[in-house]
Formats: structure tokens, C-alpha cells, sequence
């Protein structure tokens, strides 16, 4: 047999590393292998090393067959060129780097150190754990469910991130959107339909991050989850104005509360509303506080007294919604000790931590037992709504702090699903990444998961030795603590950017947010999706066609007509030359 010199070429489908320093690829399987002369075929990837049929090619998958499929170049461009490859999954899936992928804590903890990593983790730790605490209370009430359900929820997934997380800033734990969600599903139904609702969160979300179903995410575009995220902050500021206001208002909607309101408008309580407004007003203050500038712009510049009042000031504008509430847990165990309280405070929250025991699977409500397909029918279609969104918030999280970075999808939705599934056992409700912890997790300076540890411990303290004293931090005070959150939640400025660029985008945008604020949460997204599919396929079916001629050369009697096809308001790779003779 002759020799005969190829080049062997191999196709590869995935992402490529972002990491120049290397030419690895990410989520990725060989689809096969073309032989050509000496040019790599379009999608195929060539190192220019070349094969011969005395070449041992023993390395390459043994679906290859070495002799049979040395062919000459001139069939080299024929359908039959390329050798499917058929390789070991089971092989495949327990390599060391798919081990190192889908437990990153084996990546960055051999390089661990206290100086360049620990100190920092500790003090983003520490100071999220300050932030968690009122947030989880006020979360609690947001949902419908006693407050200790919220502590519950803030310490458990923080440990599981660590260990599975691959982005270090979500700061895992209840959210304003998994708190209305959650409410919205449990209907009422007690704290054991929402501890179930966690637990199936975390069940659907393994088995998506398993079926690798992350593509279901694009589904969900921007102005779908900038309408949805502003109606789910209106309705959330909406339902904490009655303990803003102190009046006991009962509405299963948005215009039902108004109109409740309306009714109840002399029923307002002067103390509630005034130490609710005013912590408000604090709160909002000190958050602008972060932006006060110290000194030189240039952190290089400045001088020791200017960066160490630069960092009080910070501090103090990160850790206001604990401030706002130990000052208020103070003042209100002073009125109540002397027996005129003039606001209402919170209920009590069970000392001590929760059992690790596995979640409810049937509950008694009143009179009636519900059995666990009874209990995961009440909870309809919650049970695909909420993870589905869960993973939106948690996703969105990480590729807001990314940095450009590639997020793993499939790697998150594993590690979110460990983190509900496992916080179900200790009594918790749906959990995500919150935007707003995040982001003092980002700005305290995390460097790794590893700042959760630090987070988890400061919760369990406070449940362990400070719920006591819980019980004396007013409504007022956790109502203004959620309103102050999510107004900025309302994503106003997204509107002008969709008009000037693509105003088809606002269509979805306004259905999403209109269906959401005046039915439901999940009709809203649902309703978006189906209308953002539509246009996708309208403009499938309808694309614009851009043609333009073009001489070849001067010499030639040919022009070219170069007909660019645009798809969904971008460009293809489809340009297709025509040749006509005039």
C-alpha cells in the first residue's frame, strides 16, 4: 500500500476556554475526524500533524478504522469523510477534570491561603451574615410563613455552595422572588407546603442540571425577565405597605389590595407609619452613603485616615438593614418594657436549631390530611415555575459578577439543586442567589465559596443564642427593610435602550410585567415566553434579505450579488454568492 500523506483533522462541539494559556474546550464531545490535504474543512480543527497508514494511530478512538479509511485526496471533500467517534461515557464521566468541574472546591482549595484568600472571605462572610438575618425574617413574612422558617433557610445551602458553587459571589438563601413565588404556590397551606416546594425545587433542578438543560434559560430573554422582575417588585413593595402602614389588610391580588386599602385608609396607625417611613428614609440615606467620595479619586493617592474613613463609611452603608433593625429591636423593647408600645412588633421566632430530618411529605391542614401527591398537586404549577426561576436569579447573579468569565449553567443548576434539596431537611423554603447580597459579597472583596462558611456560622449563632430576642424588632421596620430592597428591583431604565434598539422587544417586556402585576407571577412569565417564541419564529419564517452586487474583478463579464440573510435583528453566517452574466 502506498503512503500517503493527510492531514488528520477533528471536529469538536462545545465552549471554547476562556483561558488563552491553553486550548482546552468546555461541555465538550468529539463529534469525528476528516482527513484532508492540507487545509482544515469549515467547523473542523487541524494541529497540522499529519497520518499515514504506517502511523500507529492505536490513541485515536478504536471505532477508527486505521486502514480501511486512508483515502485519496481526491475523495477527500466526499459526505464520507468523517469517522464518527463513539467514546466511553462512563469513562468520560469519571475523568479527573470532569471530577474538578463538577466539585470545584478541588480546584481552588489546594491553593487556599489566609492571606491572599482568608481574610477577605471572612469579612465578605461576616458581613453578608449581617445582611442575611433581617432579609430572612422579612422574607419570611413576605411569604406568609413564621420567621424562624427564613433563618432556616439562610445557613444550609451556604455550606453545600461552597462545596459544589462554581461562581464565588451568589450569597445563597431566601430571596424577595422565591418569597412571593413561594406564597403565591403554598396558597396558605402552612410552612410544610413550603418546605416541600423546596424540596422538589431542588429534585427538578438536579434533573435538569443532569439532562444538561440549561438552553431552557435563553428561553427566558431580557425583556421577559426585566418585566417580570419589576411586576415581582411592586407586588412584594405592595404586600409589606400594611405592615408599613399598620392596618390588617387580606388580598390574594394586586388591585384587590388597593382596594382594600382604600376601604382602610382611616385605619392607619400613626406609630406603625411613621417608624416605617422614617426607617425607610434611613435606609435609603445610608445606602446613598457608599457613594460619598473621601479624598482622591485614586485609592493610590490616598492617605491612611482618608481610606480608613472611606472603608467606616462603607461598612456602614453595607451592614444599614442591621443597623436600622437592632435600633429598632431596641427601641422597641424599650416601649414594650414600660408598657406603651405604639407600634406592632414581630412574632416569635423558635429558639435553637432545626432537626435534620427529611421534608414533610403529608401535612394536616384544619381538618383535612393531604397525602404527598395531594400536597405537590396544591402546589400546581409551582413546581416547575419555581426552580425555572431559581435558576434564572442564580444564573443571572453569576454572570453579572463574571467578569466575562464563562458561568457553567449545567454546573450551577446542580449546585442549586443540591442547596434546595438538602435545606429542605432542615426546614427551609425555595432559595437563589440574591441580587443584593451578591453584591456586597462582591464588594467586600470574596475570593472564594468558601466566604458561605463564615456566613452559615454567623446564622446559626444568631438562631442558636439571639432569636429571643427577635421578637422585638417592629413589623415597620422589616416592611421598610423589603420596600427599600426592591424598589430598585423596578428595571425602568431598560426601557429607553429596547425603544432606540429593538422596539418588538418592548411587546414582551409589557405582557410579561401587565400579566404579572394584574394576574399571576407565573402567568406573567409564562405569557412572556409563549410571545417571545412567537416573534422568534415570525422572524424565522419572515427574515430580512440584504442584497448587494459586486463587480469580481474589472476583467470579468460576472457580478456578484452578495445576499446577507438577518435572523432575530442579527447576522448570520449564511452569505450567499450568486453568479449572473449580464
Amino acid at each position: 500500500m502506498n503512503k500517503i500523506n493527510n492531514h488528520l483533522s477533528y471536529k469538536m462541539e462545545g465552549d471554547k476556554s476562556t483561558d488563552n494559556s491553553d486550548d482546552y474546550y468546555k461541555n465538550v464531545k468529539l463529534v469525528g475526524f476528516v482527513k484532508t490535504d492540507s487545509e482544515t474543512l469549515s467547523g473542523y480543527k487541524n494541529d497540522g500533524f499529519q497520518w499515514s497508514s504506517a502511523d500507529n494511530l492505536s490513541s485515536y478512538p478504536s471505532s477508527y478504522d486505521r486502514e480501511n479509511d486512508i483515502i485519496s485526496s481526491s475523495k477527500v471533500l466526499g459526505g464520507d469523510t468523517t469517522v464518527p467517534v463513539y467514546p466511553d461515557s462512563v469513562n468520560r464521566c469519571c475523568t479527573r477534570k470532569v471530577l474538578y468541574k463538577r466539585l470545584p472546591i478541588l480546584q481552588w482549595l489546594p491553593k487556599y491561603t489566609v492571606g491572599e484568600h482568608g481574610i477577605s472571605d471572612l469579612v465578605a462572610g461576616v458581613t453578608v451574615g449581617l445582611t442575611v438575618i433581617p432579609q430572612a425574617i422579612a422574607f419570611a413574612n413576605v411569604a406568609g410563613l413564621p420567621p424562624q422558617i427564613g433563618l432556616y433557610s439562610s445557613f444550609m445551602a451556604c455550606f453545600v455552595y461552597t462545596i459544589f458553587g462554581s461562581c464565588k459571589d451568589p450569597a445563597l438563601g431566601p430571596t424577595a422572588i422565591m418569597a412571593i413565588m413561594t406564597r403565591e404556590n403554598i396558597h396558605d397551606m402552612g410552612p410544610e407546603f413550603a418546605i416541600l416546594l423546596c424540596f422538589i425545587t431542588g429534585i427538578v433542578q438536579l434533573i435538569m442540571g443532569f439532562a444538561q438543560l440549561g438552553f431552557l434559560i435563553d428561553f427566558i430573554s431580557g425583556p421577559v425577565s426585566a418585566g417580570f422582575t419589576s411586576a415581582a417588585a411592586i407586588v412584594i413593595a405592595t404586600s409589606q405597605l400594611k405592615d408599613l402602614l399598620g392596618i390588617n389588610i387580606k388580598a390574594n391580588s394586586f388591585i384587590g389590595f388597593w382596594d382594600q386599602l382604600a376601604m382602610h385608609i382611616r385605619e392607619i396607625s400613626v406609630g406603625d407609619g411613621t417608624l416605617g417611613i422614617t426607617c425607610m428614609i434611613v435606609l435609603l440615606l445610608l445606602r446613598k452613603m457608599k457613594d460619598i467620595q473621601i479624598g482622591p479619586l485614586d485609592a493610590k493617592d490616598k492617605t491612611t485616615g482618608q481610606r480608613m474613613v472611606s472603608s467606616i463609611i462603607w461598612l456602614i452603608s453595607t451592614a444599614r438593614n442591621i443597623i436600622v433593625v437592632v435600633f429598632c429591636a431596641a427601641l422597641g423593647y424599650m416601649y414594650k418594657e414600660h408598657g406603651n408600645l405604639p407600634f406592632k412588633l414581630s412574632s416569635h421566632v423558635e429558639s435553637g436549631l432545626p432537626s435534620f430530618r427529611p421534608p414533610p411529605f403529608e401535612s394536616r391542614v384544619g381538618n383535612e390530611t393531604y397525602n404527598f401527591v395531594e400536597m405537590a398537586s396544591k402546589l400546581g404549577s409551582g413546581i416547575l415555575v419555581v426552580p425555572l426561576l431559581s435558576i434564572l436569579e442564580n444564573i443571572s447573579l453569576a454572570k453579572f459578577f463574571s467578569d466575562g468569565k464563562t458561568v457553567d449553567a449545567t454546573q450551577e443548576m446542580l449546585a442549586l439543586g443540591a442547596c434546595n434539596l438538602i435545606s429542605s431537611f432542615v426546614g427551609s423554603m425555595p432559595i437563589s442567589g440574591a441580587l443584593s447580597r451578591g453584591a456586597v459579597n462582591n464588594a467586600s472583596g470574596v475570593k472564594t465559596t468558601f466566604g458561605g462558611v463564615y456566613t452559615g456560622i454567623i446564622v446559626i449563632i444568631a438562631l442558636q443564642f439571639f432569636t429571643p430576642y427577635l421578637v422585638y424588632i417592629p413589623k415597620a421596620a422589616l416592611a421598610a427593610v423589603i420596600i427599600a430592597a426592591v424598589v430598585f428591583m423596578v428595571e425602568l431604565q431598560v426601557v429607553k435602550p429596547m425603544w432606540r434598539t429593538k422596539k418588538i422587544d418592548l411587546i414582551p417586556a409589557f405582557a410579561t410585567f401587565l400579566c404579572s402585576l394584574l394576574i399571576r407571577l407565573e402567568v406573567g412569565i409564562v405569557v412572556g415566553i409563549a410571545i417571545n417564541v412567537i416573534i422568534l419564529l415570525y422572524t424565522l419564517a419572515r427574515p430580512s434579505i440584504h442584497v448587494e452586487k459586486q463587480k469580481v474583478s474589472k476583467l470579468s463579464k460576472h457580478d456578484t450579488l452578495i445576499m446577507s440573510l438577518y435572523l432575530h435583528s442579527r447576522l448570520t453566517c449564511l452569505n450567499v454568492l450568486y453568479y449572473n452574466r449580464y
